[in-house]
């Protein structure tokens, strides 16, 4: 999958998070998934809308953000034009965070401050917004 390189934002199409936004983090081959697929980290929940009115304690609670990671199949993603950057994310996840639930919750809180400081920063809105259909 030449168009899937890390980075690359995609739509989950089938399954639990069918219609959810993910970032390609790895998309190597293993020998415990013997079938093309891609690492992606997504968002479970999305950012609630903020407005000026609202008290800060209320808008940093509407701008939290619920990630997941995953192992999915090339046949399940939808490959958009983005792209999002996030070099912090290659070295916190790889196949062997999968493994152990520790090491996955920590890959978890490490997306979210991740994603929740790109959504503060006003960067890729488009990513942070769900899809209406």
């Amino acid at each position: 999958m030449k168009f899937l390189k890390n980075g690359r934002v995609a739509i989950i199409t089938r399954g639990r998070y069918a219609g959810k936004k993910v970032t390609t983090v790895m998309d190597d081959g293993s020998k415990s998934h013997p079938f093309g697929h891609a690492l992606v980290a997504g968002m479970e929940r999305y950012p609630s809308k903020v407005t000026r009115s609202m008290s800060k304690k209320r808008a940093a609670k509407r701008s939290k953000v619920k990630p997941f990671i995953k192992i999915i199949n090339y046949n399940h993603l939808m490959p958009t034009r983005y792209t999002i950057d996030l070099e912090t994310l290659k070295g916190v996840i790889s196949q062997d965070t999968f493994k152990e639930p520790s090491q996955r919750e920590e890959a978890k809180k490490t997306i979210k401050k991740a994603f929740e400081e790109r959504y503060q920063s006003g960067k890729n809105k488009w990513f942070f917004t769900p899809l209406r259909f």
